[in-house]
């Protein structure tokens, strides 16, 4: 019985490797997966053991074991080329393959992984090629393999393991042209945010947060368009500066800006005031009145506590938005709604419409586009540069030479929770500038609820640091994905980390990254 030879062997089992190769390789797959199942396929199906794809780093200086097979993770950090160093190092600088008939005989085989040191008895041969993007070299697919007595004898195997490396060349070409492309779009896209923020920024507005840059980017977004915006934040944050941020930045920039505070006005008179009324339609009508709908004509109408807003005055509000059309109070002339609305609250409506207390057709006809302003507490060093801006304003004012900020002031203005928001802050600023004796803010010049934490807020304090870091390094980390688009590894470039930290991170919070890619 005649059995084959180790060429006509290695052919068949060759080609049958390489049909398998190929088909992985066009999974689309991970790329590293991809390669860790190319090295086992070589294990399993050529007898080619410990095999090794190692990468050039970026500065094209140090080769790393990047993927490894038979070779346990301990001994893989430990496989660093220079160029030219090594078997590995000189196949990468020169682009030329090298066989190894003998590892035991071969003084340039430096086994850095330390994979083999209980091999040293056994004769291995070591087989390593080159992998190439177009004319480039960029690594290197190294495996041992069967020992022969000359190096002729392997040539069969060198050639499979070039073929090898051909397919995962032409791989490699393919990913990096998406990597570009992708990264081409991730940058467009960052630009066009920036645009947007550059944009949607009113000069009144100040602030650098990155929640306060995604209020600009949305203000951006829909102040050409007319659709009805709902404005949600708590008392204080500026919801009214937003609206008129995105009045001046409508196509009705020139018509009015007409703002109603539903809250101010008793249920008795808020219809009267949104509508207007002809004479002696209620007691006291001496006069017809035209409302703040019809004043606002061609321009834009800022409902300020929306959600205050009485059931009768809900429902003559969605005819006017719903038609576009409304009557005065004891009237019956229809006045057609030119108007641009904006609305605003600091209540939850979602639970005012479970509840029955607001309309929740209404509800969705003015929650078309939802912009939310954060709390100050969660706005960061934005809290220093509003009270920079607000001791400015009021030097100006009130014809005072202020020069600074102290240190401690800084911190009891960085410490304090700021339940009144931006609003808060600027009365005390104010009254800083006011009592100031000298060219600086002391500590001793803001008030005493900033000077002093009551009993109750210690004990709050208490056991919550590591939640406190916890909260915060969530935030620093959804923020990077966020403008990354759920890319890991450029959002660990801007945390200053790594992707696998920024990785562990998001396992340990059970953050869904993928969701920002659709953002």
């Amino acid at each position: 019985m005649n059995f084959p030879t180790l060429s006509e062997s290695l052919h068949f089992n060759g080609l049958s490797a390489l049909y398998r190769i190929a088909r992985i390789l066009g999974t689309g797959g991970s790329l590293p997966d991809i390669m860790a199942s190319v090295l086992e396929i070589l294990d399993v199906e050529a007898g080619m053991q410990r095999g090794m794809i190692s990468i050039l780093n970026a500065d094209n200086s140090q080769l790393m074991a990047d993927v490894t097979h038979g070779i346990p993770d301990s001994a893989k950090v430990r496989g660093k080329y220079r160029l030219g160093e090594g078997i590995t190092g000189k196949v990468v600088a020169t682009g030329k393959a090298i066989i190894v008939p003998d590892i035991r005989n071969e003084p340039a085989f430096l086994n850095k992984t330390g994979a083999r040191k209980n091999l040293k008895e056994k004769q291995r041969s070591f087989l390593c090629v080159p992998i190439k993007a177009g004319s480039h070299v960029v690594g290197a697919l190294s495996a041992d393999s069967v020992a022969a007595s000359e190096a002729d004898k392997l040539t069969p195997q060198l050639h499979f393991l070039e073929a090898v490396s051909d397919l995962i060349a032409q791989l490699v070409q393919q990913r990096r042209k998406q990597t570009e492309r992708i990264a081409a779009l991730e940058e467009e896209n960052l630009q066009l945010r920036k645009t947007l923020e550059e944009q949607g920024k009113p000069a009144e507005m100040i602030g650098n947060s990155s929640s306060m840059r995604e209020v600009y980017r949305q203000i951006g977004q829909v102040a050409l368009s007319p659709t009805s915006v709902l404005v949600l934040g708590e008392t204080g944050t500026g919801k009214e500066l937003v609206a008129r941020a995105i009045h001046q930045k409508s196509a009705c920039a020139d018509g009015p800006f007409i703002a109603v505070n539903c809250a101010a006005l008793p249920e008795s008179l808020l219809e009267s005031e949104l509508f207007g009324h002809e004479k002696g339609s209620f007691t006291g009508a001496f006069n017809k009145r035209i409302g703040k709908f019809e004043a606002a004509g061609g321009g834009t109408l800022f409902l300020d506590e929306v959600g205050e807003m009485p059931p009768s005055a809900q429902s003559r509000l969605l005819r006017a938005i719903a038609e576009k059309e409304f009557t005065r109070v004891g009237g019956d002339e229809v006045i057609r709604a030119d108007v641009r609305l904006i609305t605003a609250t600091n209540r939850n409506l979602q639970e005012d419409v479970g509840e029955g207390r607001f309309r929740e057709d209404l509800f969705y006809r003015i929650n078309v586009f939802t912009i939310a302003i954060p709390p100050l507490r969660q706005r960061g060093a934005d809290v220093l540069l509003l009270a920079d801006y607000f001791v400015k304003k009021y030097t100006d004012l009130h014809q005072k030479k202020i020069a600074r900020i102290s240190t401690p002031a800084i911190d009891m203005l960085s410490a304090y929770h700021w339940p009144g928001n931006v609003r808060e802050l600027e009365n005390v600023m104010e009254r800083a500038v006011l009592v100031a004796a000298n060219h600086t803010i002391e500590g001793h010049d803001l008030p005493p609820t900033l000077q002093i934490k009551g009993v109750a807020q210690q004990q709050n304090r208490k056991g919550t640091f590591e939640a406190m870091v916890s909260a915060y390094e969530k935030e620093l980390i959804v923020d990077a994905l966020k403008d990354t688009r759920g890319n890991q590894t450029a959002a660990a470039e801007l945390l200053g980390t790594t992707k696998r930290v920024v990785q562990y991170k998001i396992e340990n919070y059970q953050i869904d990254y993928k969701r920002f890619k659709k953002s």
